[in-house]
């Protein structure tokens, strides 16, 4: 099954993700590594594949600063795929933090939050939250 992106009227980013073989550890669950996978492939989900399919300006430069990843539960491998659900938590003029889940309808695996800076990759520094940027992270705030 392909990985699938879809939006929520609750303001969460959905991002389905499928379980592969080359996650999975020699305990038979997905790595705790491969879980930073998971949150890139969400996050290049919300900022580029949907801001592309909108016809909207992608994001220019953004670095995460931090992660933080709190583990409930194994994930094994499974046919199904897993829901990775992202939201914008707080934003600050340079800077704003996401707060993801990874469950399915019955399970909560992973919570976790990443921080991310706008960054100017031509001048090499940190920049402004554009207005554009701002107005499509509001979408995402709760």
């Amino acid at each position: 099954m392909a990985d699938v992106v879809e939006r929520t009227p609750a303001q969460r980013h959905i991002y389905l993700r499928t379980v592969r073989f080359a996650d999975i550890d020699s305990q038979g669950h997905v790595n705790n590594v491969r879980f930073l996978d998971y949150l890139e492939d969400a996050r290049f989900g919300m900022f580029a594949i949907d801001l592309h399919k909108a016809g909207e300006e992608p994001f220019k430069g953004l670095v995460v600063t931090r992660h933080e990843i709190d583990y409930r539960r194994p994930l094994s491998f499974r046919a199904d795929p897993v829901r990775v659900e992202t939201w914008v938590e707080e934003i600050r003029p340079v800077r704003f933090t996401l707060r993801y889940e990874i469950r399915d309808d019955e399970q909560l695996y992973v919570t976790a939050k990443s921080v991310i800076a706008a960054y100017d990759v031509e001048r090499a520094a940190p920049r402004r939250l554009g207005e554009g940027e701002l107005t499509y992270l509001k979408r995402y705030s709760v």
